[in-house]
């Protein structure tokens, strides 16, 4: 959503995206890097439970915020907190712990929370470009 609406603000073909908490906090990470994971698990001698996950939070404003920059946008001109989009029983912080994954398996993330970000804002103005419309 955030992405989406960032690079159609930055073509002209919206004004603003409407959101609710900037204020949560979540671990965003890479799906390749996750499947990746995945891989690393089925290759194990016997099944186990990990967590995957970066470990890092940040903030929805933190993802407006690079996004919009990778566009060269001050993302405060365009981004509006509405009520409407405020979740009743938002949970403030979601974090996994990737520790077991790390020393079992040899895992970690290989896509940083910018790079994700970076490289989903280039593909949704690659879309935008091709005139695919992406809601």
């Amino acid at each position: 959503k955030v992405t989406n609406a960032a690079a159609k603000i930055k073509l002209g073909k919206a004004k603003e995206l409407r959101l609710g908490n900037l204020d949560a906090q979540r671990d965003w990470g890479f799906a390749g890097d996750y499947v990746h994971a995945m891989w690393l698990m089925l290759q194990q001698d016997e099944p186990d439970d990990y967590v995957v996950a970066t470990g890092e939070t940040h903030t929805v404003q933190k993802l407006v915020e690079t996004a919009f920059g990778c566009l060269d946008l001050d993302w405060r001109q365009y981004v509006v907190q509405d009520p409407e989009f405020m979740r009743p029983a938002e949970v403030d912080l979601l974090i996994g712990d990737p520790t077991k994954a790390h020393q079992k398996l040899g895992w970690k993330p290989k896509v940083s929370f910018t790079q994700l970000i970076e490289r989903m804002v280039n593909h949704d103005l690659t879309l935008l470009h091709n005139g695919v419309v992406a809601d």
